[in-house]
């Protein structure tokens, strides 16, 4: 097994292994191309259990010839199953829910920094950076912090302060634009082509998108190898939602598991849902939409893998909804209240989508469904605000007893 070059998804012309992200030819996408000539699954699987705690584990199949040095290693986060969850919704299925707020700096973003940074390391690069809506800043300043590297961190102005706080920690540089993530996203575009950096979601992001893969392979491997029957994932540039699925494909075509791929239904935020909007009214691309909604992680208005976020949902029988800021509220509520694990808004938008599946009887009796939740709650307090009241009382029995009158009577 071994990497073989960067390839355009769209016309498939090879380029050599460099910081390098967009066809010279077609402008289209460049992704990893493998070698897996030679492939023995049974060995695979050996060294895979043989292998570390979190996302090397799966090195032979991330855009590395070895393991790369790893101090804040994510991955292998938790796999929880949600019963009480399921009854809430009327199902009988089997609900599963992928805490990935488990990782270092609490989201799925540490997965794909980590196989970023290590690649800047590879390729020569000194100052990594990138432009983010939150968590990926998060991630980027920590893992720049312990790899010893600069970093430049450009996120929105107007970002939760949760986030711009367990950002500015780190000692990294962070820079608030006076605008939403996708003009961020053009300021970095134009910096990677004048500064010698290695932005992680922007020149080095076929290797970063790899990262996400590793979500795939967890969830295959705690199903005690099996494949679920259906994955519910937020989209926001559509990459993990992509990848998540390129990961099942891998492991289908090389043999190390069986059956079918995943049925894919994606989530977004009505306030910010091209991906769903193209879906819903037939297209194949996304035309682009302003921002307005409390999930700002997932606030990408022109998303660079909707396209392939669309295709994937049909070509796999699923789908992608939208849901409002006052379903993403109450589907916070609800994976809190059932399950113990507090989700940032966007676990709120895949939880919302989840019960819009359930209320529509699209999820079938005994079929196996894996939700992904990508943040922890703490990033996001305000969401919650106002959901929930506090009793106050006199420090003495009656006080209690009056307040909870009816309770105790119950």
């Amino acid at each position: 097994m071994s990497i073989e070059s960067l390839k355009c998804k769209e016309c498939g012309t090879a380029y050599e292994l460099g910081a390098y992200y967009v066809c010279e030819n077609c402008f289209g996408p460049l992704e990893v191309a493998y070698d897996f000539s030679g492939f023995d699954p049974v060995e695979a699987k050996r060294r895979i259990q043989a292998g570390s705690q979190g996302i090397w584990r799966y090195a032979d199949f991330l855009p590395f010839e070895g393991r790369p040095n790893d101090p804040l290693e994510p991955g292998l986060t938790p796999l929880v199953r949600a019963d009480r969850l399921a009854e809430r919704l009327g199902l009988e299925a089997e609900i599963w829910i992928k805490n990935d707020a488990a990782n270092p700096t609490h989201s799925f973003k540490d997965r794909v920094v980590a196989v970023a940074v290590a690649k800047a390391q590879e390729l020569g690069f000194k100052t990594v950076a990138c432009a983010s809506t939150g968590n990926l800043a998060n991630a980027v300043a920590a893992h720049a912090a312990a790899a010893g590297l600069d970093s430049y961190v450009f996120v929105p102005a107007n970002l939760e302060e949760q986030k711009l706080l367990a950002t500015g920690v780190y000692g990294t540089n962070l820079v608030g634009v006076r605008g939403n993530y996708d003009d961020v996203n053009r300021l970095c575009i134009q910096l990677a082509e004048s500064r010698p950096w290695a932005f992680v979601n922007v020149n080095l992001r076929p290797y970063y998108a790899e990262g996400s893969k590793t979500l795939a392979y967890e969830t295959v491997e705690q199903l005690g190898w099996e494949l679920p029957d259906r994955v519910v994932c937020p989209i926001a540039s559509g990459s993990l939602f992509t990848k998540v699925g390129r990961g099942f494909q891998e492991w289908l075509d090389l043999g190390l598991v069986t059956g079918s791929q995943p049925v894919f239904n994606g989530a977004q935020a009505e306030g910010c849902s091209p991906v769903a909007t193209a879906f819903a009214e037939g297209w194949d691309v996304c035309k682009p939409q302003k921002p307005d909604t409390i999930a700002k992680s997932l606030a990408i208005g022109d998303p660079a893998d909707g396209p392939y976020a669309i295709e994937h949902a049909r070509k796999t029988g699923g789908g992608v909804d939208s849901v409002t800021d006052a379903e993403i509220r109450e589907g916070i509520k609800l994976l809190a209240e059932t399950t113990g694990i507090f989700t940032e808004t966007a676990g709120g938008v895949t939880v919302g989508v989840l019960r819009k599946l359930a209320e529509r009887g699209e999820i079938a009796g005994g079929e196996r469904v894996v939700v992904y939740i990508t943040g922890e709650g703490l990033k996001t307090l305000d969401a919650t605000r106002d959901t929930f009241q506090m009793h106050e009382i006199d420090p003495d029995l009656e006080s209690f007893e009056v307040e909870f009158r009816q309770e105790v009577a119950a």
